[in-house]
């Protein structure tokens, strides 16, 4: 009886340690699609956040532009009704923003070709300024200028 007793801990351990194998497979088996399952919702939704980020990058460029243009457009407007003070406003408004955005070079929503077009328009900045401080009409003439050359300087640049 002492030899059965013997083979039957050996039997009963060699099959707790079948049983513990195909536990520790399962419990792997289970990891692995829980993993599959988790890269199938992250992968699309991480290839989603990727294009919406892009456009959103994309959609504030051009927010910049459009308000670097606006600021630009109001100086002129406001030279034109005489209100020289609104306009000398928003004109310094334009040349500080763009000088900023020209300063942060190829993290700047310009290209390189529109910066160096861009560049030129500081040229005449103090002048401007100037004429507006002074409310001189000849200041309307230079807004005008000035917004002709940045819309042909974004236009063409794109091209």
């Amino acid at each position: 009886m002492s030899s059965t007793n013997e083979e039957e801990p050996t039997v009963s351990s060699g099959n707790s340690s079948i049983w513990q194998n195909n536990r520790v497979r399962r419990l792997i088996l289970y990891a692995v699609v829980l993993l599959v399952v988790f890269l199938a919702g992250l992968v699309p939704m991480w290839l989603k956040s990727r294009t919406c980020a892009s456009e959103r990058d994309a959609a504030q460029g051009s927010l910049k532009i459009s308000n670097l243009q606006n600021s630009l457009a109001n100086a002129t407007i406001d030279a034109r009704r005489a209100e020289y003070e609104p306009a000398r406003q928003a004109a310094s408004d334009f040349f500080t923003n763009l000088g900023s955005e020209l300063a942060r070079g190829r993290d700047s929503v310009f290209n390189e070709g529109q910066r160096n077009a861009l560049r030129s328009m500081f040229d005449t900045r103090d002048d401007t300024i100037t004429l507006l401080a002074r409310s001189d009409p000849a200041a309307l003439d230079r807004l005008v200028d000035l917004y002709t050359r940045y819309r042909q300087a974004i236009t063409t640049a794109n091209r």
